[in-house]
Parts: structure tokens; C-alpha cells; sequence
């Protein structure tokens, strides 16, 4: 009985944690450009919105629909959305040269708002009421691999959960492979280094920026999508993501910058976030502490990672600084 209560927590962990790796993911790859986008959060609410949206449209104007569109439109539609919340960071902070930490929390408040209110009015605005609830398009997002999720608690741990689980893995596995075995990955740690010196020697500093800072906001995007259309199974509630957004930011400094290292940290934290569900506790103060031991863990780390001073476990040299090439 104990075996198996483990075995249910870590795979609820691992649920938990898909969201905050895809954030997390799409983070790493943003601060290794040298900027700091802390619009993430509003980001994955924008991609979790605009896959609600595309869904629905569909599901509205098919009958009948076809299993593999009902997968491809919230998907193509979450990033999409995703893709123009990082272009506006990116026209701001690169091209424009607005302060970082500014535009990136104005772009989670507008990210937040954006969803919430098409996530209440949505149905509204096409004469219906209630909430929104894509169950055809949720159940295509959760489908589970066959037979493998049938083998008992082995396959419950391992294989029970749907397509975005395993491309969250898979996209942090290949960002770090990028990062670290590349030249494009070289050259994107060099501009984040030092942006001066990657223009000296040729290397395209705002290209990279742009594509390092949009590839990572789609990435984040994913995080709602999967949050919306696996674990919610297609419906939405406004807020519903709560600041699992930012615990993606803090994974990023956890994972001390390295994609390979935010697939266990993004479980650790997600079992974290859960922990007080399956630990009783007897009073309403001592479950609060547990709410907030993802928070102390990132704290904890930061002080240890700084005290260190290991050149490779910290974050790149000009990340939140912008760039003037007359400056160089």
C-alpha cells in the first residue's frame, strides 16, 4: 500500500512538474541570450488561452471532429500566441532597448489578463454560458501510450501520461545538447557572456537574442497548453495556473542554467507544490511551510550557488542588461 502511495506522488509529481520544465525549458534558453524574461509566466497563460481557442473554434465548427486536427490546431494556435507575447519582449528589450525586468512583469500582467478574459468570455461572445470545457480535445491531449500504460505501476509511473510529458523531456534533452555540443549553441552562451566581444568576432548579437528569446517564450507556451489540455483534460478557469509561472523562473536558477538539470528539479518542485496534499499535517500554519518549501529550496540554492562563485553555475555575465553596439 505504501509502495503504491509513492509510486501515485511521484507520478502526480511529474504531472505537476511538466508545465514548470516546459517554463522552464523556454527560460534557460532565454537568459543564455543574455535576457531576462520574467513575462513567462503571462506567456504560458497566453499559450494556454490561445490553445483553448483554437480548440474551441474547431470542436465548434466540426461535428465530427478529426483526432489528429483536434491535437494540431490548439497546438499550432498556443504557439502562435506564445511566439507574438515573446516578439513584443523581444521589440521592447533588444530592438528598443526597454529595461528587462519592466517589460517582462508588465508582460505577465498583460498575459494574465489576456487570459482571463477570454477565458470568461469566451463562450460569451458566441451566445453560449457556462464554462469552457473541450472534452474531445482534452481527451486527445491525455491519450496514453498503448499497452506500455497498462503495466501496472510500472506503467503508471512511466507511461501514463500524454504526448507534451514526453516533449518537455525531449526538448530539454536536445537544448542541452544544443547549448553545450553546437556552434549555434556556443555562440548563443557567447552573446549572453558578453555581447561586445560575440559582435567583435562576428557572431549576430541581435539575431540571436531574437531567436533564442522567441524559440523560448513557444517553449514556455507549451506549459499552458499542457496545463489546460492535459491536466484540466480541455477546460479552463481564470487563475487556474496560479504562480506555477514563476516557479518556473526558479527552476531556472535551481537547474543552475542547464536544461538536463531542470528535467529532475521541475519534478522535485512539482512534488513540492503537492507535497502538503499527501502529507497530513494537523494545523493550517505547518501546511503553509510546506506550500512554501519550493520557494525556500530556490533560496537555499541561490545562497549556495552564489557562495561557490563556479563560473559554470552562474547565470550568463550580461543577462537583464541590454546591449548598445556604439558602446562597444
Amino acid at each position: 500500500m505504501i509502495f503504491l502511495k509513492i509510486i501515485h506522488f511521484i507520478s502526480a509529481a511529474i504531472v505537476q512538474g511538466i508545465p514548470l520544465l516546459f517554463g522552464a525549458t523556454g527560460e534557460i534558453l532565454t537568459e543564455k541570450s543574455g535576457n531576462l524574461n520574467l513575462g513567462i509566466p503571462g506567456i504560458m497563460y497566453v499559450g494556454g488561452i490561445s490553445g483553448i481557442i483554437g480548440g474551441y473554434l474547431y470542436e465548434k465548427a466540426a461535428p465530427t471532429p478529426n483526432g489528429f486536427l483536434l491535437i494540431l490546431i490548439p497546438l499550432l494556435a498556443s504557439m502562435l500566441g506564445s511566439l507574438l507575447m515573446a516578439l513584443i519582449y523581444s521589440v521592447l528589450t533588444i530592438t528598443l532597448r526597454a529595461n528587462q525586468n519592466v517589460t517582462g512583469l508588465a508582460l505577465t500582467t498583460f498575459g494574465v489578463g489576456l487570459g482571463n478574459f477570454f477565458g470568461g468570455s469566451l463562450l460569451a461572445m458566441f451566445g453560449e454560458s457556462g464554462s469552457i470545457a473541450l472534452k474531445a480535445t482534452g481527451a486527445a491531449y491525455r491519450t496514453k501510450i498503448p499497452f506500455l500504460s497498462t503495466l501496472g505501476w510500472f506503467g503508471d509511473l512511466f507511461f501514463s501520461y500524454g504526448f507534451l510529458a514526453y516533449t518537455a523531456v525531449i526538448i530539454a534533452i536536445v537544448a542541452g545538447i544544443i547549448l553545450n555540443k553546437t556552434r549555434v549553441g556556443l555562440n548563443l552562451k557567447a552573446v549572453g557572456e558578453s555581447p561586445a566581444t560575440a559582435d567583435a568576432a562576428g557572431i549576430n548579437v541581435v539575431k540571436y537574442k531574437y531567436l533564442a528569446t522567441c524559440i523560448g517564450g513557444v517553449i514556455a507556451g507549451l506549459g499552458g497548453l499542457y496545463w489546460v489540455m492535459d491536466y484540466t483534460d480541455g477546460a479552463w478557469t481564470n487563475n487556474g495556473f496560479g504562480d506555477r509561472g514563476w516557479l518556473a523562473i526558479a527552476i531556472v536558477i535551481f537547474a543552475i542554467w542547464k536544461p538536463k538539470l531542470a528535467i529532475p528539479s521541475s519534478f522535485l518542485f512539482g512534488g513540492l507544490y503537492i507535497l502538503s496534499v499527501f502529507i497530513q499535517v494537523p494545523t493550517s500554519w505547518a501546511r503553509e511551510i510546506i506550500n512554501m518549501l519550493p520557494y525556500l529550496v530556490t533560496i537555499v540554492v541561490l545562497c549556495a550557488v552564489s557562495a561557490r562563485k563556479k563560473r559554470e553555475n552562474l547565470p550568463p555575465a550580461s543577462l537583464g542588461l541590454s546591449y548598445f553596439r556604439e558602446e562597444r
